[in-house]
Formats: C-alpha cells, sequence, structure tokens
C-alpha cells in the first residue's frame, strides 16, 4: 500500500504563484510514475502533469509554461509549482502515484485563485 499526501493548496489572488507538495510513504517501488490531477465541480478530473522516476516530466497543454513539476526520490515527495495563477486554475488538486499496475490517489488539496 501507498498513502499520499497532498499540501501547499490555499487562496491566491491571480497571477501569483503556489507550490503545491506530495509526499509518498509505505511500499513504494523505485518504478513508478508521478503527477497531479485537477477536478473542479461538475467536471470530471483532468491530467495536470506527471513525471517519471528519471524526471522526466510532461504537462496537459493549460499547464505548460506555467507549471513545474519536480520530485524528490530520496525523499518520496513530488512538487508542482504553479506561476502566473488564473481564475481557471481554481480546483481541487490531486497527486498520484502509479506503480505500473496500480495507481494511488491523495486525498486532494484545494486551490482558489480569487483577487
Amino acid at each position: 500500500q501507498v498513502q499520499l499526501e497532498e499540501s501547499g493548496g490555499g487562496l491566491v489572488q491571480p497571477g501569483g504563484s503556489l507550490r503545491l507538495s506530495c509526499a509518498a510513504s509505505g511500499s513504494i517501488t523505485s518504478v513508478n510514475i508521478m503527477g497531479w490531477y485537477r477536478q473542479t465541480p461538475g467536471k470530471e478530473r483532468e491530467f495536470v502533469a506527471r513525471i517519471s522516476y528519471g524526471g522526466s516530466a510532461s504537462y496537459a497543454d493549460p499547464a505548460r509554461g506555467r507549471f513545474t513539476i519536480s520530485r524528490d526520490n530520496a525523499k518520496d515527495t513530488m512538487s508542482l509549482q504553479i506561476d502566473s495563477l488564473k481564475f481557471e486554475d481554481t480546483a481541487v488538486y490531486y497527486c498520484y502515484l502509479d506503480t505500473g499496475s496500480r495507481r494511488y490517489w491523495g486525498q486532494g488539496t484545494q486551490v482558489t485563485v480569487s483577487s
């Protein structure tokens, strides 16, 4: 079993920045991909970004250029830096860890962009 815990969400003004973190614990294998999805009420959860164990990152189009994903394998943590926040970035952000045979999810952290 793997447990994931997000942190770093909150209320931020448009144009501001936020750094989300995800800490993994439990039976973590070295071959895994970690990433983020986000969800707003009434909509499906949408992919934001992911990063391989080796550090290869990929982003959804809305995240490219403003979001930066990173991870620290020694600490089993992952981060998502979000810059130039927009109203439409408001969502619950979920981190995940994919072992190839199973995907684990965190409980989510709320990001609200409001003036």
